[in-house]
């Protein structure tokens, strides 16, 4: 359901804001430093990883226009700092993000949207190069639900609830509800959740694959920044192209889609890191990595 159909989950939270986060933080691009900061979300960089967090606890992060502004600002920015290798979002332990602001959507007409794509904003996430990892706690519905599956990988709380409600308010989802969840749970699955608004467990997401793990909700950031970890530990170009191709699955057929990787795997033995990485096997050491 949107943020304003929400009731409080029955059980107390027990989060704590992380103390050092901070509104702002410090591009590193070419030696170049420029200092940013925002009103709906908290950013922190941690080594080589991105740290987004949605920051509009009392709405339950509903994801107004400018939430999603700064989201997407700080997701590029990211995206072109070199020493990012990877991206984390995440909300608090009761709302991942639970829809989109109906009191910011409710007076707006057909031809206001529609002129002005109205959403099409939202999609700016699907631009980024590096990889990006939902870690889902409490209620992830309508676009809070879209903009998990929107991330290259969803870790969830064994509390999260995900679902696309939009049917209840007289409307369908509109930046990828329909689109990401049939792709991810099959037709049937997700014409009953899309046209009920009923919502789902993270454990029934997991079954069907559209969570990739599930751990207790005082683990999930911490599990979510090791993968990040973890993966921004390897070569950048890699991983990217990696990305691509993976995501390619969903556009391509099978021979046009193994044509493609194969000609993403041809072109990386144009790196420096690939002689690295295979150097390093063979001589039975740490790769260092150069991103080139």
């Amino acid at each position: 359901m949107f943020a304003s159909l929400v009731r409080p989950l029955s059980r107390k939270s027990s989060y704590v804001p992380v103390a050092r986060f901070s509104t702002s933080f410090t591009v590193r691009n070419n030696a170049t430093k420029e200092s940013k900061s925002y009103n709906t979300i908290l950013v922190e960089t941690r080594g080589k990883v991105g740290l987004i967090t949605l920051n509009r606890k009392k709405e339950l992060n509903a994801l107004s226009s400018e939430l999603f502004h700064e989201v997407n600002d700080a997701l590029e920015t990211y995206d072109s700092d070199s020493e990012i290798g990877a991206i984390v979002i995440t909300g608090s332990e009761k709302a991942f993000a639970a829809g989109a602001d109906i009191k910011e959507m409710r007076d707006k007409t057909f031809a206001e949207v529609y002129k002005t794509n109205f959403l099409g904003h939202w999609g700016r996430i699907n631009d980024i190069k590096k990889p990006t990892i939902a870690a889902v706690n409490g209620y992830a519905l309508g676009g809070g639900c879209e903009l998990a599956m929107s991330c290259d990988i969803i870790y969830a709380g064994d509390g999260a609830i995900f679902g696309q409600p939009e049917i209840k308010l007289g409307v369908i989802p509109g930046a990828g509800g329909t689109q990401r969840l049939t792709r991810a749970v099959g037709k049937s699955k997700a014409m009953e959740y899309a046209l009920s608004g009923r919502p789902f467990t993270a454990q029934e997401a997991e079954k069907w694959g559209l969570v990739s793990k599930i751990f207790p909700k005082d683990q999930l950031l911490g599990e979510a920044i090791k993968l990040a970890e973890e993966i921004a530990g390897f070569s950048q170009p890699a991983i990217q192209a990696c990305k691509e191709a993976v995501n390619s699955a969903y556009e391509l057929s099978l021979k046009e889609g193994m044509h493609f990787e194969r000609r993403l795997f041809q072109a990386l033995f144009a790196l420096n890191d690939k002689k690295e990485g295979m150097n390093a096997f063979v001589e039975k050491r740490a790769p260092k990595w150069t991103n080139t």
